[in-house]
């Protein structure tokens, strides 16, 4: 965090001095040069502990959280001051008044929203993506107050100036082997009443220019927002690298070298002579509720599966020579990848060839975390007679919780509202899973204050996107579409325990009969999220190795059903 200036100092004075008021109002100013063109949005007003990193960064699911309050902006005129309401809804601490005295860091910060007129006939007003994947911390055009230390005291007025923008993110560049592509979705642009666009980042096989009629396979690397494409580096690792660097997540020392190496390594076997060739893509498609859609059509979001599998891929195929079958494409990915490589294999087995989902997010939603969405009456809490306990969220390997499902809605709530506004992940399962609502935004699964969970919602989610019972209603017609597509990997101590539903969904899979489904479920023992399927690296490695660790079986699954023409040796077709 910048250092606080001379300025900030004698701020920090004043407020602690300031007259009592009597509704100890905080006044948020916004510079004159970024008052225009501001309407609508959602102010945060964040505190924070934390001397390493702004505020705005500090707000987690951990007890080390910072402080956020957040309200509504509406029809916002230049000049205007904005009061902060005090009945405005908090996280971790949901009212103002229960803040104690003390010294924080400060901060005003606002996410700002833009109208939809969506061809459903709904309004809404929702936070645009900017290129930075909606990540409203960091979206180009959000605009922030520098952080002030201050002395917090019953009664004291402060008032603080918004004068920072974040800038625009710079365009990653083509080279030898990656290119980068945007089209204009006219599936998305008709639903969202505006013009919306799919991207892309395509690694091209070694020796793309020199074969013109060499054509390739397609994988597809389902994931969160991709700046560029990762994983891939032409030159060894920066000289300059130590092994200083900490990764609190794997508790090692050294790991961008690691990544470096890895990435250097992918290039080397990627060029080599007798590696297989193909084309692998990782797609853009955030969205004014998330860094990207779950690659499903949606009542909330449009049509993103049809836009990405009938606009998007084929437009890939035909400008860089892919084989453009079914047969020819396979997904894969973790986490919300790993949702999105078997939805999508399940929502269009005809046009996919095989999924590796690894540590999914739920796929059955009995198991919806901690939930079980059908019988349970409370996301937050199980009841029984005498008492009610709170459900957990989070874990570590050895079953310590560090957060509740409770506590990671509630940030999600003070963050962006009762609309599924907040970017964060309860709130994009809602608006990808849920109807629509008569206001136009998602239909609650549950109350996002109370955690009372609305069964009508809930059915429409099993119907909709519950993936194991789809797949378990539609079997006669669906499973020999899906025969030895089906592929999932998950750590049995995921974080988020996703792992129990991967438990469920074996259990359907296991029992499946004409034909049985002829693919693979493991578990990694004692693995956290997300576990993909290697059980002689730890996570930490097989994480960077998407890319390759899948190749065998797809070789196997390429030789079961592509055409005598197809080059089994380099996974080429010729055409003339």
């Amino acid at each position: 965090m910048q250092k606080i200036h001379f300025y900030l100092l004698i701020l920090w004075i004043a407020f602690a001095c300031s007259p009592p008021t009597e509704e100890s109002p905080i006044t948020i100013k916004i510079a004159p040069e970024l008052q225009e063109g501001l309407s609508d949005g959602r102010l945060l007003f964040i505190l924070s502990k934390d001397k390493e990193k702004e505020p705005r960064f500090s707000i987690s699911d951990e007890a080390s959280t910072a402080q956020v309050f957040g309200m509504d902006i509406e029809n916002y005129s230049s000049g205007d001051k904005i009061s902060l309401d005090l009945e405005s809804f908090g996280y971790p601490m949901e009212n103002f008044q229960d803040l104690p005295e003390g010294n924080y860091f400060m901060q005003a910060f606002i996410i700002k929203y833009e109208t939809f007129n969506r061809s459903d006939g709904h309004t809404v007003k929702l936070a645009m993506d900017q290129g930075e994947g909606r990540r409203w911390g960091s979206t180009p055009g959000n605009i922030y107050s520098e952080p002030i230390a201050f002395d917090l005291k019953k009664g004291a007025s402060i008032e603080i100036t918004i004068d920072q923008e974040i800038p625009p993110v710079s365009e990653p560049e083509d080279t030898e082997f990656i290119k980068h592509i945007k089209i204009k979705s006219d599936l998305l642009s008709e639903f969202w009443g505006r013009d919306m666009y799919l991207g892309a980042h395509v690694l091209l096989p070694e020796g793309f220019e020199d074969n013109p009629n060499q054509y390739y396979p397609l994988m597809v690397f389902h994931g969160h927002f991709p700046s560029d494409f990762g994983g891939f580096r032409t030159i060894p690792p920066d000289p300059d690298l130590g092994d200083d660097d900490y990764s609190a997540r794997f508790g090692i020392y050294g790991y961008q070298k690691i990544q470096q190496q890895e990435a250097y390594d992918f290039y080397k076997k990627w060029t080599s002579p007798d590696f297989k060739r193909f084309i692998v893509i990782e797609i853009q498609h955030a969205n004014p509720f998330y860094d990207d859609s779950y690659a499903v059509n949606s009542e909330n979001l449009g049509p993103y599966g049809d836009a990405i599998t009938y606009e998007l891929i084929p437009y890939i195929e035909e400008q860089f020579r892919g084989i453009g079958e079914g047969w020819s494409r396979f997904l894969y990915g973790g986490s919300t990848g790993g949702w999105e490589a078997l939805a999508v294999q399940v929502f269009y087995p005809d046009e996919y060839n095989g999924a590796f989902a690894a540590c999914p997010d739920p796929i059955d939603f009995r198991a919806y975390t901690t939930i079980n969405l059908y019988e349970d009456e409370n996301a937050y809490y199980q009841k029984g007679e005498f008492r009610e306990t709170l459900r957990p969220g989070h874990r570590d390997s050895l079953g310590h919780v560090s957060a509740m499902v409770r506590d990671m809605n509630l940030k999600e709530l003070a963050i962006g509202g009762h609309e599924s506004r907040s970017g964060d992940q309860f709130d994009i399962w809602q608006a990808v899973y849920s109807p629509v609502g008569e206001d136009g935004y998602p239909k609650p699964i549950w109350d996002k204050k109370t955690g009372e969970i609305d069964p009508k919602v809930a059915d429409f989610w099993r119907e909709n996107y519950d993936l194991r019972y789809i797949m378990e209603r539609d079997w006669n017609t669906l499973g020999p579409k899906l025969a030895g597509k089906v592929h999932i990997y998950c750590g049995d101590m995921d974080n988020y325990y996703l792992n129990n539903a991967v438990y469920l969904t074996e259990n359907f899979l296991e029992q499946t009969q004409n034909p049985y489904y002829g693919g693979e479920v493991a578990y990694g023992d004692r693995a956290e999220h997300c576990w993909n399927g290697d059980p002689n690296l730890p996570n930490y490695m097989s994480r960077l190795r998407y890319n390759t660790m899948y190749l065998d079986k797809i070789g196997t699954r390429l030789q079961e059903s592509a055409p005598s023409t197809f080059n089994q040796q380099n996974w080429t077709l010729t055409k003339n």
